[in-house]
């Protein structure tokens, strides 16, 4: 079965940092571009950051450049989303999602949240001001 595990969600003050995991299994993790996106109370869901593992060309919302950092460890089977200055703003759902590398651009993944492939369960990320 196809398993995609967010985990490292919580509750932080802002400026604050946490460290998202997606743990993937039951797909050849090396064919597949994942991605990181959140919902917030009565918005839509929305791309944060997507990497495509065949170039290592990764996409931030502008939201949260400068502030998160994607990564893959491939031996693992993970992927992170490290998160730093937290604004409470970034209070959401956050959930990791897959599309095969071959559908669209890494851009074209974070940007369509709808076309992705396989979803996980998200990891609720809580910003105190």
């Amino acid at each position: 079965d196809v398993q995609l595990q967010a985990s490292g969600g919580g509750l932080v003050q802002a400026g604050g940092s946490l460290t998202l995991s997606c743990a993937a299994s039951g797909f050849t993790f090396d064919d597949y571009a994942i991605g990181w996106f959140r919902q917030a109370p009565g918005k839509e869901r929305e791309g944060v950051s997507c990497i495509s593992k065949s170039d290592n060309a990764t996409y931030y919302a502008d939201s949260v450049k400068g502030r998160f950092t994607i990564s893959s460890d491939n031996a693992k089977n993970t992927v992170y989303l490290q998160m730093s200055s937290l604004k409470p703003e970034d209070t959401a759902v956050y959930y990791c999602a897959a599309n095969p590398e071959s559908a669209k651009s890494v851009a074209g993944n974070c940007n369509a949240y709808y076309g992705m492939h396989y979803w996980g369960k998200g990891t609720l990320v809580t910003v105190s001001s």
